[in-house]
């Protein structure tokens, strides 16, 4: 389906209507109302006219994953998992396809969509295994025949709900998993990116998951998020946005005692001692801090450089950032495509015009770069100071500062002195400085001689402090997240034992 749509520059284009996808079934909102995903590169263009959901569609959603409950978590682990297996060959065969819409829609450049859809096909094929994994643990008891162990019990209905800088990779991590517990879903993307999200459904529908089991509402975080995240039939929600949402998030929750899984904002640190191999560290701080446009919340917007290498370490990096060309993500010679839209356009610049009034020298960029998108100049600011706002606040663009010091000691405490605590790296060519940044790094994720983004999904991700609530996405805890832990004592004596009781004996 699809119907003619006229843009605020009254141009006319066709777009295709995409639908909701509730107990099996693809049906339009209740509300009767829609809204239109846009090309952050052609921001004129409307790639799809979306569902505008209301709390009706979010109800229904809700009763679809609660009565297909039960049957899903008597489905034997090992077939939920032929199914996930099968729709990650799927996505895995439409991998450039995939890829080229994601551009479109999200505006990162094809070598990124690529890694984005690479992710979603390595956590399927990493969660599909985990239907034959142990699910729980036998442990002796300390009275003769009795027998104890432990197992893993899906939630019930969980939220997943997604941010727009890795529309597949993300919701893969969460998805995957809570679907091979045993749990039913109903999944509500960022309002940025539903189309990729809608196709990541169809994927799985055709893989053959059952209806009902993963239902798909789109729309703003008032009127889909907030109604989903207070329904009590929901027991559990996987949250990945801003600090800010997650505290409201949160608070809701907590007042429901729900599970609640959160990944939130970061600002995160590159240290750079003036041993380190220079240009591999300029390699790492350009991937990290322009990376997506900046838009990642594992993105370098510190980088903390020893001062006797930090003039040459920014003048690497100035020259590196000046040649890099800032378009469409299709293009091939693009280095760095758009940010995702009007008002993160109109925050980087602020940003911008916050650290010149802070007195941090601006190195290269600050300013727009175009008209036809919503693009922005890799931007580096120098001079940098651990009390500034810059040094503080997650921007989520291509914006970085370079902040001088004198040692490690003073790297370490500059390095730890946000409130988030998502991932940082040094680079040096010591090992005894590695190993204690390693210990003294307050954060979930430590690179060594590497940038701080490039997750494998077969580890934990996630951070401390600001950064989240404690729980881990993907690896070898991507279960816990999703399921709750029982524990079963058999006794076969024939007679009544007590345990923890002192018989005097």
């Amino acid at each position: 389906m699809s119907q003619t749509m006229t843009t605020e520059r009254g141009k006319r284009t066709e777009a295709k209507t995409y639908k909701n996808y509730i107990g099996g079934r693809w049906v339009e909102s209740k509300s009767g109302k829609t809204f239109t995903s846009l090309n952050p590169a052609h921001k004129d263009q409307v790639l799809g006219v979306m569902q505008a959901s209301n709390a009706d569609d979010v109800n229904a959603a809700i009763e679809a994953a609660h009565k297909a409950f039960s049957g899903w978590r008597h489905t034997p682990a090992p077939a939920r998992g032929e199914i996930v297996l099968k729709a990650a060959l799927i996505i895995e065969q439409r991998k450039d396809e995939l890829a080229r819409l994601m551009t479109q829609e999200m505006g990162k450049v094809l070598k990124e969509t690529g890694g984005d859809v690479q992710e979603a096909i390595d956590m399927g094929k990493y969660a599909a295994g985990l239907g034959r994994h142990p699910h729980g643990e036998t442990v002796p008891s300390e009275l003769r025949n009795k027998w104890c162990m432990t197992e893993r019990v899906p939630l019930g209905v969980v939220a997943c709900i997604t941010p727009w800088n890795f529309p597949m990779a993300i919701p893969s991590w969460k998805i995957f998993p809570a679907v091979m517990a045993g749990n039913t879903v109903v999944f509500k993307p960022a309002s940025d990116t539903p189309i990729i999200a809608t196709k990541l459904v169809e994927i799985l529908e055709e893989a053959g998951l059952p209806g009902g089991v993963l239902n798909l509402v789109t729309g703003s975080g008032a009127d889909v998020g907030d109604v989903l995240v207070k329904d009590p039939r929901v027991q559990g929600i996987s949250f990945t946005g801003s600090t800010a949402a997650g505290r409201h998030i949160a608070e809701i929750a907590g007042h429901n005692l729900k599970r609640l899984g959160l990944e939130l904002g970061g600002k995160n640190a590159i240290v750079v001692l003036d041993d380190a191999d220079l240009p591999l560290a300029v390699d790492g701080a350009l991937w990290a801090a322009f990376g997506t446009s900046g838009q990642r919340c594992t993105a370098a917007s510190r980088l903390i450089v020893d001062k006797k290498v930090e003039k040459d370490f920014t003048d690497q990096l100035q020259e590196r950032a000046a040649k890099m060309k800032v378009g469409d993500g299709l293009q091939p010679d693009t280095d760095m495509g758009p940010v995702i839209n009007e008002a993160a356009l109109k925050k980087v610049h602020e940003y911008t015009e916050i650290g010149k009034k802070e007195h941090a020298r601006l190195v290269h960029g600050g300013d727009f770069a175009g008209s036809e998108g919503w693009f922005y100049r890799p931007t580096i600011f120098a001079d940098g100071r651990k009390d500034m706002r810059m040094a503080q606040e997650e921007i989520f663009g291509p914006s970085t500062l370079v902040m001088p010091v004198s040692n490690l000691e003073e790297a370490l405490d500059v390095a730890n002195s946000t409130q988030y605590g998502l991932s940082m790296s040094i680079y040096t060519n010591d090992l005894r400085k590695a190993f204690h940044a390693m210990e003294e790094m307050q954060s979930g994720i430590v690179y060594v001689n590497a940038p701080t983004i490039g997750a494998e999904i077969q580890l934990p991700f996630g951070g401390v402090k600001n950064t989240g609530n404690g729980h881990r996405e993907a690896g070898t805890v991507a279960l816990d997240e999703f399921t709750e832990w029982k524990t079963i004592y058999v006794d076969y004596s024939g007679r009544l034992q007590k345990a923890q009781i002192d018989t005097g004996e």
